[in-house]
């Protein structure tokens, strides 16, 4: 018997039947025709940052950790491993003088985890990890080993780049890279009602830009970013006071530096997280509703903070910005204190106003409800029961998300 597995905000434990950890493609496939012979189910894994149920199996959990670093790179491409955790990513892409575009606020993941579950940073100028990658290797469910790109099975594309893990094991990203470059940080409290009347200033003069809101306090951090090699679009903020608030501080820079050191933030301290992507053009009504709530009806536990941040559009069938500017607004909560009825009763508010639940994270969506979201829906279905005739990689909780009852 396995032993058991648990998240990394602990609020995931299950034991698996096996826990694999194949050194190669050729193990991953064995592997995987063994799971189809024994008509069990077999969930691949990456770091277990995650906190929704998408790997939890009786049968096979499989992780990629022997299966980690840079391939090859050349040019604007970079083929890596699928268990390849960002952090050590990062800095094998500067060791070759290299950098990806965007990256989320931790690096904990690997890459494959990352982007099969939609994983984001900030700015409209950019979309999710899952929009770097412009080429997969996975082993499908039948065991064969298919390559999609732009040369190879390029109508793929859009369905493996973000695939929960549901159309196959996915054994090498190749992703769009660039000359290694550094990012300023800078960092600024104020008042969430001057955050709100100078956001979409603040997104749009800047590389990056995002802010937390602190719901007993009322107050903002802001962080921007931009290149330090590029003359800043941002606006450089004046002291003064902000209404109904203490006088603010003027921003200061917390680091500079490459894009990999710089983007991410550690997280020591564990939380759990909603976060729910909206149409930009809601946003506004959508924070609003969100802040009487927590107000009114959560400050007593809602003792952290509220991460709102920006995505481009994309064509990727399973994004959470499929087709539109995108707006997220994520709760977070301490893990020692209880999260559900806060979270459930925010929930409510985001579907009202469009939203689509991020996969990594709490939500409590299932098949029914997600099927509208998403117009490209059932051509991911279909190619995933091509790709997995069998149910391979369809363990209960990832049916639910996608099989309606």
């Amino acid at each position: 018997m396995a032993e058991p597995f648990v998240n990394w905000s602990g609020s995931l434990r299950f034991t698996p039947g096996e826990y694999a950890q194949p050194g190669d493609e050729d193990e991953v496939r064995r592997l995987v025709l063994r799971a189809r012979e024994d008509a069990t189910t077999i969930r691949p894994v990456g770091s277990g940052h995650s906190s929704s149920p998408l790997v939890r199996t009786d049968g096979v959990l499989l992780g990629l950790d022997r299966m980690a670093g840079v391939i090859a790179d050349g040019g604007d491409r970079a083929t890596v491993w699928g268990g390849t955790k960002l952090a050590a990513l990062g800095e094998g892409l500067y060791d070759a003088g290299l950098a990806m575009d965007n990256l989320g606020d931790v690096d904990y993941q690997s890459i494959a985890g990352a982007t099969a579950t939609g994983t984001h940073g900030t700015g409209f100028g950019f979309g999710n990890l899952s929009t770097q990658v412009t080429g997969v290797r996975l082993v499908t469910g039948t065991g064969e080993l298919l390559d999609v790109s732009a040369e190879r099975n390029p109508e793929l594309l859009p369905a493996v780049r973000l695939s929960l893990g549901a159309l196959g094991v996915v054994t090498r990203v190749t992703l769009d890279v660039q000359p290694r470059y550094e990012l300023r940080r800078r960092a600024w409290c104020a008042h969430v009602d001057w955050t709100l009347d100078h956001l979409a200033e603040l997104v749009h003069t800047n590389r990056n830009a995002d802010f937390y809101w602190y719901p007993r306090s009322d107050l903002t951090q802001i962080r921007t970013m931009n290149r330090t090699d590029e003359a800043p679009g941002e606006r450089t903020w004046s002291m003064g006071r902000v209404p109904g608030s203490d006088p603010w501080r003027a921003p200061r820079e917390i680091k500079a530096g490459p894009t990999h050191r710089t983007i991410p933030q550690a997280r020591d301290l564990r939380f759990e997280e909603i976060e729910y992507m909206l149409p930009a053009e809601a946003f506004a009504a959508c924070f609003a509703e969100v802040r009487r709530r927590v107000r009114e009806r959560h400050r007593r536990v809602a003792g952290w903070r509220v991460l709102v941040r920006t995505i481009a559009a994309d064509d990727i069938w399973l994004s959470n910005a499929y087709g539109r500017p995108t707006v997220t607004i994520a709760c977070l909560q301490n893990t020692s204190l209880p999260y559900e009825e806060y979270f459930r009763d925010v929930e409510a508010v985001f579907r009202q106003y469009g939203g689509r639940p991020h996969w990594g994270k709490k939500h409590w969506l299932t098949a029914r409800e997600l099927r509208p979201l998403y117009p490209r829906w059932d051509d991911f279905q279909e190619l995933r029961r091509r790709l997995d005739p069998d149910g391979v990689f369809l363990a209960p909780d990832l049916a639910r998300l996608l099989e309606e009852a």
